[in-house]
């Protein structure tokens, strides 16, 4: 059966190798990869990637894929993406459906302001290390944290590692 992957970008300043490294590593082994932001059309990374955003997440469905992905970036920030509530639905939703549910850098945000880090071992980028223990995450300070099906990576050198760990918990390698 062929497995599906949402990942989860900012509009703009989004980390592009966050982005780019694990969606090839998922489209090499036959993942389905739909991206979606904000607003659809082309999303320009903070290196200057450019890439096609299919859809909104207002029509994103937890239901619909294997896994959602959160990417990090400077972007989360700026275009509020952890304080976005359509977010916190999609990755509720998710870690409810016993799916997996991941986020890379910063984007561990969103997943502690939806709740589901509560008591949770995680990793993120050193900026937001306060903003995900005021929410109840335990830090690991590792490259790839995984705490039952959520999985987070701490920033673009964890790219890779982020990638593979996802696609083992969906069985696809």
């Amino acid at each position: 059966m062929e497995k599906s992957i949402i990942m989860v970008i900012a509009p703009n300043r989004f980390r592009d190798e966050e982005l780019l490294v694990p969606k090839k590593i998922f489209e090499d082994e036959g993942v389905n990869v739909t991206v979606a932001s904000t607003r659809t059309g082309t999303a320009t990374g903070k290196l200057g990637a450019k890439v096609n955003v299919e859809t909104n997440i207002a029509n994103v469905k937890a239901d619909d894929f294997d896994a959602v992905v959160f990417v990090g970036g400077g972007g989360v920030e700026e275009y509020g993406l952890h304080q976005n509530p359509q977010l916190h639905k999609l990755a509720v939703e998710a870690n409810n459906q016993n799916k997996v549910t991941a986020a890379i850098c910063i984007a561990p945000m969103i997943l502690a302001e939806s709740g589901i880090l509560k008591d949770r071992n995680v990793t993120t980028f050193p900026s937001s290390e306060e903003y995900i223990t005021k929410r109840g995450g335990h830090l690991t300070h590792e490259p790839v944290s995984v705490d039952g099906k959520i999985v987070t990576g701490s920033g673009p050198e964890a790219a890779r590692k982020f990638g593979e760990t996802i696609l083992k918990l969906l069985g696809a390698i």
